[in-house]
């Protein structure tokens, strides 16, 4: 009720906004000043209040169709396959969906893993455990042979890509070229090969692709350079397919979590291999320009952004949920506090303030990097030194007079 009582009132802030911007336009120049503004829409007030209100209504409309619980379609005879299940989201995302009766395919890097030994025994004996590295298209076509084999002359009612990496550390300039490549063989080319190799069981059922994404493809997060750029290539392939699998009645939905704690995000030990695996393999020029102890900050904030990063994967399970057996999914689910308000002002409000917001709920750096202070540091030696000839030179014309 809270988050349904924040989108009212943004709606209402943007429709009042538009509103009256309408009528400053609308109406002639020696009036549309401020306070003569005022003054005439005080004059009418009550056209006023009957606009405002109907803004409210309009508003209350948007959000309760919006927000309105549908009856979801009946999960009991469909097969899903998820990505991704060893843990986080798609290790969840199996346990619902097995609870729910779907029949799941559940795809994971170690059959002999935690995770997988967490799933047999939580789940039905419906659940099929794959092992599948989604970079590899020959254990991809291993599993779609599996599926096939299983469903027999049955469709896929829907495929969750979940499975993706998130080995970024660092700015742009620092993060490796190995990094970049494997953020986007995991992200972008693994989900695309997947996706391609099910979508011919998927059309059969007018089923559904269900994309769990991230913010960081459509926002500029410091130090994600690697990661946001292979989630805006998949936010792009996701958004095309929508289109073109819309004649084929397959409905395509994207789910932008907020933060939360999965994988090894939590795990210093995992921060300080990915710190030293940096210092190992960047030039030693760069090395010095930003200094190792800018790295060990990046770090540090990192570790802290995750510690900080919520537990509860609720909100995205439910998202995952919704995509699947709503009948009219929406297009885009914003999972977890705050993300739908961080697109409202990426998209209404000017850069500085969209830009002051990421760095504000992010990593928040304090210092500069290395060659940058030793230049503020020179700089300010310049000063002082220019400052002590002058006086010298006034001393001297002092004694020669």
């Amino acid at each position: 009720m809270e988050e349904q009582g924040l989108s009212l009132w943004i709606y209402v802030g943007v429709l009042t906004v538009m509103l009256v911007g309408a009528l400053q336009r609308a109406l002639p120049p020696h009036i549309s000043s401020e306070p003569a503004l005022v003054a005439w829409l005080w004059a009418f007030w009550p056209s006023t209040l009957l606009l405002l209100t109907l803004t409210l209504v309009l508003a209350w409309w948007l959000v309760s169709t919006r927000t309105s619980q549908t009856t979801l379609l009946a999960p009991e005879g469909r097969a899903i396959c998820i990505t991704g299940c060893d843990s986080g989201f798609g290790k969840a995302a199996a346990k619902r969906l097995d609870a729910l009766g779907f029949k799941v395919f559940a795809t994971v890097m170690d059959l002999s893993g935690e995770g997988a030994m967490e799933l047999r025994s939580a789940c039905s004996s419906k659940l099929n455990l794959l092992q599948v590295d989604i970079t590899q298209p020959q254990q991809i076509q291993h599993m779609l042979l599996a599926i096939k084999t299983e469903l027999g002359l049955k469709g896929l009612w829907g495929l969750v890509n979940n499975a993706g990496v998130c080995v970024n550390f660092g700015d742009a300039e620092l993060s490796l070229m190995s990094t970049y490549r494997g953020c986007m063989e995991v992200n972008f080319f693994g989900s695309l090969s997947i996706t391609k190799m099910l979508l011919p069981l998927l059309r059969q059922t007018r089923g559904r692709i269900v994309t769990i994404s991230s913010p960081a493809g459509d926002q500029p997060f410091p130090c994600l350079a690697a990661y946001g750029a292979s989630k805006a290539a998949l936010n792009l392939l996701i958004n095309t397919l929508r289109h073109e699998l819309e004649p084929w009645g397959v409905q395509v939905s994207t789910i932008l979590p907020s933060s939360y704690r999965t994988g090894q995000s939590s795990n210093k030990e995992y921060w300080r291999r990915q710190q030293d695996h940096l210092l190992h393999n960047l030039c030693p020029a760069l090395l010095e320009d930003y200094g190792e102890d800018y790295l060990a900050e990046t770090r540090d904030l990192f570790q802290d952004h995750a510690r900080n990063a919520a537990e509860d994967l609720s909100p995205v399970v439910d998202a995952i949920v919704q995509a699947l057996l709503s009948p009219q999914p929406r297009v885009r689910y914003y999972a977890g506090p705050g993300v739908g308000f961080m697109y409202f002002i990426s998209s209404y409000l000017p850069y500085r303030f969209s830009d002051t917001f990421l760095q504000k709920i992010f990593v928040k750096k304090k210092l500069m990097p290395q060659a940058l202070r030793r230049q503020s540091g020179l700089g300010l030696h310049a000063i002082i030194n220019n400052n002590n000839n002058n006086n010298n030179n006034n001393d001297e014309k002092k004694s020669e007079q």
